[in-house]
């Protein structure tokens, strides 16, 4: 939903009543997470996706019912094939949305929390989805604050605990509570949508391969940084506006910026003054994926120093290079695509082969995020 944030903002300062349908439930091989989201404004505009076409032409006259009447409502699709103008995923998973209509009255936090996310700050939105309180109540959780309220004090109590104690990982999905916010009773189902600040991308190297990676990597939701100590190569003009460029030796900002296991390094410099120190301090702190441009003769060059540098074989084992899925790319873009297809497969635990190769579920279940 994040990516539609924008849009909804828009809308919600105008004053304009929108439908808002999240993906609250998945099962099988459902084609989009928890927290994806679809909304109709005004004049039937429509933005996000729910199914990736699947169900989408319901869920807009599902939205437009629940906008006219103010009641927000659930609904499930799963697999149909019995009629050919049935409404259904065609992956064969299944998917449980939440529509609900928004408008200052009966959301007074949303502003704010489309500013939090817009400012890069932690934010969780708690919603009802099912039980005795109203449906659609919302409560938005900061790290300091909330405002809104599930029903109960109870209720909202225990469900700002359990949103601060996920924040900080982005945690998205379904929570059960009494009415009271009772731990051990599942009266209520609660939907929590976590919005943590966006993971970071460190692109050591402004050589042309570091703009295409950059350029991917904003396209991917990461916030992206690249550094280099050679200030006519690290030029702003050089990469996105959204991209930070940074004049500094690559081990020492490194050194003094803080990572966490949602992180991306990728090492696009190869030349080992520069490689040698950046990798040493890269593999022994908190990282999703760290890569390195290079041959393979560099690649063995490189293992061997870090090596004498006292890197042992787990360190060592979280390198990927030479960096990248082996797509038999050549220009920057291609680089570029290979890079990020191989950080995809890390975070999902997808294979690289093609998908003809392979059997079983295209969309395995994933944890929620």
């Amino acid at each position: 939903m994040r990516e539609i944030l924008p849009a909804l903002g828009e809308w919600y300062a105008a004053g304009s009543p929108f439908g808002l349908a999240t993906v609250v439930a998945v099962s099988r091989s459902a084609p989009r997470g928890p927290g994806a989201a679809m909304a109709v404004g005004p004049g039937d505009e429509v933005v996000g996706s729910v199914s990736g076409g699947c169900v989408e032409g319901a869920v807009f006259e599902l939205a437009q019912e629940v906008v006219a009447s103010g009641e927000a409502r659930s609904a499930t699709f799963g697999y149909s094939d019995d009629d050919a103008f049935a409404v259904g995923l065609s992956c064969g998973g299944e998917i449980t949305l939440l529509v609900r209509r928004v408008t200052a009255t009966e959301d007074p936090s949303f502003g704010q929390v489309v500013e939090t996310v817009g400012a890069g700050l932690p934010v969780t939105v708690a919603t009802v989805v099912d039980g005795p309180g109203r449906r659609g109540a919302t409560l938005a959780v900061w790290p300091d604050r909330t405002r809104g309220s599930l029903g109960t004090e109870g209720l909202d109590a225990a469900v700002a605990a359990d949103a601060r104690g996920e924040l900080a990982q982005g945690v998205t999905g379904a929570r059960h509570y009494g009415p009271h916010g009772e731990r051990r009773e599942d009266s209520v189902t609660v939907f929590l949508h976590s919005f943590a600040p966006p993971p970071r991308m460190l692109v050591f190297g402004a050589i042309d391969y570091a703009a295409a990676v950059a350029r991917i990597g904003d396209f991917l939701g990461y916030r992206v940084t690249v550094c280099d100590a050679r200030p006519v190569f690290a030029t702003p003009k050089r990469f996105p506006p959204t991209v930070e460029v940074v004049v500094d030796w690559p081990h020492r900002y490194l050194r003094g910026t803080a990572t966490d296991e949602r992180t991306v390094v990728c090492v696009l410099t190869h030349d080992p003054k520069f490689d040698v120190p950046l990798l040493e301090e890269a593999l022994r702190r908190p990282a999703a994926y760290v890569g390195a441009m290079g041959s393979r003769r560099t690649h063995e060059d490189r293992t061997r120093r870090l090596r004498e540098a006292g890197l042992g074989p787990g360190e060592l084992s979280r390198l990927r290079s030479p960096v990248g899925l082996d797509l038999g790319a050549r220009t920057p873009e291609e680089v570029a695509v290979s890079v990020a297809a191989e950080i995809v497969a890390l975070r999902w635990g997808g294979s690289g082969v093609p998908l003809t190769a392979t059997t079983g579920l295209i969309h395995p279940p994933t944890p929620p995020r």
